[in-house]
């Protein structure tokens, strides 16, 4: 017998981004159903870092919604219970430049960053060591970004999952959304499941790099391509890194629209001991190969910052798509084109860091609220149909 469920919102995708819609969306008192064909965490999120960051973004709406989610990150991880079950950790960021002509680029862009509300703080060459006493010597300096955190991505997205549904949402993973279900006149009615329908007047795409195929069930396009990553572990550590450490170059192929491979040395530790070592891009498809020149290219480049990680083994490795958008700015808002459409989706690499403001912005706009951000610069109907992908 089909189920027909009724509800006020449908999330679709049980992600760090669909977890915190739900969360919101639920605590604005809205009777929410979040669905996932796959587990908890079961894509994107549990394939990345964890890290909240601001240092990587230039000036303008990303960075924003950065600061905005940072401020609602350390809220939630003050909540009873939830900041050392996330392994919520505010360690900070140290950007590095190798040569003084990058430093000198760093510099520039720290100075409009603070100008947007980030606390950026000059470290000169001879300062690194304070922060970083097992960092490579002969670097030309580096700024030092307090606001940057990390969590456990895939604790932190089960535990924004159950305060949602200790705050009343629905969970039903395991189901596959096979329709956006419509009325006569164009409108969302729900969704249909492999285990029936769910009626709702509102439907949030949340689902990450799949995004595209969900507005696509709706009827309209969302140009959303996977850019695969890989990640090293390493063997459990004393904590001999202290920051989330990475090259300056590391920037600029965050906001690269290049195809091709990508590699730039991020490095950090981890609360349960682990080193993690990134980061690597490039626009494959799905493609799930494990790439061995691609782990080379990141295990030498964290040895040129730190050099005793070549005396430490790698224990594993495992890779992740991020949702790519044209302009590396995500779908936040309604779809104008398909009335009770919502889109949370889009995020790249930073998907983590923005969950709670976008969670947040979409609760605020599904309860009739001035959002607290523009949401014009994430509208989803912004790319030309026509726009080659």
């Amino acid at each position: 017998m089909t189920k027909r469920l009724t509800c006020d919102v449908v999330v679709i995708g049980a992600g760090m981004t669909g977890a915190a819609c739900a969360l919101y969306a639920a605590r604005a008192g809205l009777r929410v159903t979040l669905v996932d064909r796959g587990p908890v965490a079961g894509g994107t999120t549990g394939a990345g870092e964890g890290n909240l960051l601001v240092s990587d973004k230039e000036p303008g709406p990303e960075l924003e919604l950065a600061l905005h989610s940072v401020r609602l990150w350390a809220e939630l991880a003050a909540e009873p219970g939830m900041g050392a079950a996330v392994e919520y950790e505010r360690k900070g960021g140290v950007v590095v430049a190798a040569a003084p002509q990058g430093l000198a680029a760093l510099a520039g862009l720290a100075v409009e960053q603070c100008a947007a509300g980030v606390e950026a703080v000059p470290v000169a060459a001879d300062e690194l060591h304070d922060l970083e006493p097992h960092i490579a010597p002969g670097l030309a300096g580096a700024v030092h970004y307090p606001q940057d955190a990390q969590v456990m991505p895939s604790l932190a997205a089960a535990h924004l999952v159950r305060a949602a549904r200790a705050a009343g949402a629905g969970l039903h993973t395991g189901w596959t959304v096979t329709d956006v279900l419509r009325t006569a006149g164009g409108a969302v009615r729900g969704v249909r499941t492999d285990h029936g329908d769910i009626h709702a007047p509102a439907v949030v795409n949340a689902a990450g790099t799949w995004g595209g195929e969900v507005a696509a069930l709706a009827g309209v396009r969302l140009p959303v391509l996977p850019r695969r990553g890989f990640v090293l572990v390493t063997e459990p550590l004393p904590r001999m890194i202290h920051h989330k450490v990475y090259a300056a170059d590391y920037v600029a192929d965050v906001a690269s629209d290049s195809a091709a491979l990508q590699t730039s040395p991020v490095v950090e530790g981890t609360a349960a001991g682990p080193i993690l070592i990134g980061a690597s891009r490039e626009r494959v498809g799905f493609d799930r190969s494990f790439s061995l020149p691609v782990v080379r290219s990141l295990a030498a480049g964290a040895t040129r910052l730190f050099p005793f990680l070549e005396r430490v083994r790698a224990m594993r490795s495992y890779l992740g798509f991020r949702p790519y958008m044209p302009d590396h700015l995500p779908a936040v808002g309604p779809d104008p084109r398909v009335p009770g459409l919502f889109h949370a989706c889009g995020h790249e690499g930073a998907g983590i860091g923005l969950a709670p403001g976008t969670g947040q912005l979409i609760a605020q706009v599904l309860s009739d609220k001035t959002p607290d951000l523009d949401l014009a610069p994430f509208r989803p109907d912004r790319f030309p149909e026509e726009e080659a992908e």
